[in-house]
């Protein structure tokens, strides 16, 4: 493989994690670059070790996802409160804050060779899932790459390679030329399809000696009797190794109006778009737009994030971003015991997350628009097999139509039964987990999981016989003292959902008494009926407004946020404040900020 094209990759990654010494050898296997790139700050050498994370694991295949499993949490040392913006983020300072080297996501490189060769095969599912870290998958600070990743990364790229130069079809539509080759113009086609597809694949211009050593690749291994095909797939294999495709390179240019910092250049701040907006590499558009200087302005950037936003294309992100926020994605998979609940099946499990996904995106779309009316809306969208299920009438068929809800049992995105089913790992229901899944995914508490075996083994599931209802049951754990510091906390909130069973029917007794549903808020000691009360609370919470926010920041930055970022976030809540809660004006304003229009540090 020739090494020109990796070298000034290589070069343009030392240069960013401010290293003392480019010339790394020109002979370094390609897993060795991945590794030395893994867990890589860009710009900050001497950042702050990430956050410690509990290992979970996202990024599967949609229909097989592991599903995220709340933890039964303990206390931990809260966070000081961030200061006012009138104390320390109103002086008009640029605070970008860190900016890691982000390596493609199997979401994203799944989409990004979709684009590239019309591969839908989904290769990078074959890869081993990434750590969840920000909950999403795509937290640089955790992505690491081991030898064995590095070494099936090579063999994705040469299955892909395979299959887009597998037929004559295949090779035209990398170049046109490739459908009239004769000996006289296969040299020149070559240099074609290396010049239209380097450049979209690496997201960026090349410079013609790295265009010219791809073509020197393509000849060396034509010249060994290849045929054409597989002497194009050799280039294909090396791109799809390079550093530049793996991971998202930023080294940033003078910013126009305030020359002493730094933006990103027009390609990275394209490729800053399309992976957050759709997941993939920048359309032509997007190109056009780097190209230009349009994308070194704030201005020419929002204008590119509102046409992407309004794209269909930007759907599937969404998807992906409800798929690991809340507990959906592995329903299909999700076993129970069909002597105690014969309703549930793989069938009403996928239903159930299409349930969601498809309220998700017509009320953001479509209906409302807010954070609050998603928590609160009178409506859900069901097909035949779910309206049976909730004991709707008049719908039937595979379709999903918008069906009205019986606003006294349930409201808005909590009490669907997607949610309570995901909340619940066993056959019996469990209002710690549920808790749990409200304070640390809706409300941003942090609570985490004890570690400690002896406070593991009092906090371990009380069996049946301990009472009659959970409230019973659970109560327990509010009465020792080592538990009670969190459980009063978890369980007032999980009892609220407790007129949900384990696959999220609606009941009103369990085991022939009267479920008391009633609970408190945390902090506050209010006091809330049921769920639907709990809906109607978190719709009006700043607390779960804010925690929205900054999983929508955390996603799009590709990082966990931390005590530096206070300005970052109280720009991002002050904006989804002033649009009355509009998700796709948070979005919108997220590439509004300095985290997302600057890169750290200064020329």
């Amino acid at each position: 493989m020739h090494e020109a094209v990796f070298d000034r990759s290589r070069k343009r990654r030392s240069r960013a994690l401010g290293a003392t010494d480019a010339s790394t050898s020109r002979a370094m296997s390609i897993s060795l670059i991945l590794l030395a790139a893994c867990s890589s700050e860009a710009g900050d050498p001497s950042r702050e070790s990430a956050t410690e994370h509990v290992p979970e694991f996202v990024g599967a295949p949609p229909e097989a996802a592991p599903m995220a499993t709340p933890p039964e949490p303990t206390a931990s040392e809260p966070e000081p409160p961030m200061r006012p913006a009138a104390e320390r983020c109103g002086d008009g300072a640029i605070e970008p804050g860190r900016a890691p080297i982000r390596r493609l996501t199997r979401f994203e490189y799944n989409n990004t060779v979709r684009d590239l060769f019309g591969d839908t095969t989904q290769p990078a599912n074959g890869l081993p899932p990434e750590e969840l870290g920000n909950g999403f998958g795509n937290d640089a600070d955790i992505l690491s790459v081991s030898g064995l990743l590095a070494e099936q990364y090579g063999s994705v790229a040469e299955g892909v390679a395979a299959r887009a130069t597998a037929t004559p079809a295949a090779l035209a539509r990398l170049g046109a030329c490739a459908s009239t080759l004769t000996a006289e113009t296969e040299s020149a086609c070559a240099r074609t399809i290396i010049e239209s597809l380097a450049p979209r694949a690496l997201r960026r211009s090349l410079a013609p000696s790295e265009l010219d050593e791809l073509v020197a690749l393509e000849q060396a291994l034509r010249a060994t009797e290849a045929s054409f095909a597989t002497a194009i797939s050799g280039v294909i294999e090396a791109l799809l190794q390079a550093p530049d495709f793996l991971y998202r390179v930023e080294l940033g240019v003078p910013d126009p109006a305030r020359p002493e910092l730094k933006r990103p250049s027009g390609d990275e701040m394209a490729t800053r778009l399309s992976y957050f907006f759709w997941g993939t590499l920048p359309d032509d558009a997007l190109r056009d737009a780097a190209r230009t200087g349009e994308l070194l302005s704030a201005d020419g950037v929002l204008t590119q994030a509102a046409r992407m936003l309004d794209d269909p294309r930007s759907r599937p992100v969404i998807r992906f971003f409800f798929d690991n926020l809340l507990p959906i994605s592995g329903l299909t998979d999700l076993q129970r015991d069909p002597a105690l609940f014969p309703a549930f099946s793989s069938e009403l499990g996928a239903a159930m997350r299409e349930e969601t996904q498809r309220f998700l995106e017509y009320e953001i779309f479509e209906g409302g628009g807010t954070w609050p009316s998603i928590l609160t809306a009178p409506y859900t969208f069901v097909n035949g097999l779910l309206a049976d299920f909730y004991g709707m009438a008049g719908v039937a068929g595979s379709e999903f139509v918008q069906a009205p809800l019986d606003t006294s049992q349930r409201l808005g995105l909590l009490t669907q039964a997607a949610v309570m089913t995901g909340t619940v790992t066993t056959n019996r229901s469990n209002p710690v987990l549920r808790g749990s899944f409200v304070l640390n995914r809706l409300l941003c508490s942090k609570l985490s999981l004890p570690t400690d075996p002896e406070v593991l083994a009092m906090v371990q599931v009380p069996d049946d016989t301990t009472g009659a209802t959970a409230r019973e049951r659970f109560s327990k754990h509010s009465s020792q003292t080592v538990c009670r510091a969190c459980h009063q906390y978890l369980d007032p909130v999980g009892f609220a959902l407790e007129n949900f069973d384990p696959i999220g029917q609606y009941r009103t007794e369990e085991n022939g008494v009267t479920i008391d549903a009633s609970g408190t808020m945390p902090g506050t000691e209010e006091p809330i009926a049921n769920a639907v009360d709990l809906a109607r609370w978190l719709a009006e919470s700043d607390a779960s407004q804010s925690c929205f926010a900054l999983h929508w920041l955390e996603f799009a930055q590709g990082r966990t946020m931390g005590r530096d970022d206070a300005c970052t976030r109280e720009a991002v809540d002050t904006a989804f404040e002033r649009s009355g809660y509009d998700v796709k004006e948070l979005l919108l304003a997220l590439t509004q900020t300095d985290a997302f229009l600057y890169y750290p540090g200064s020329l």
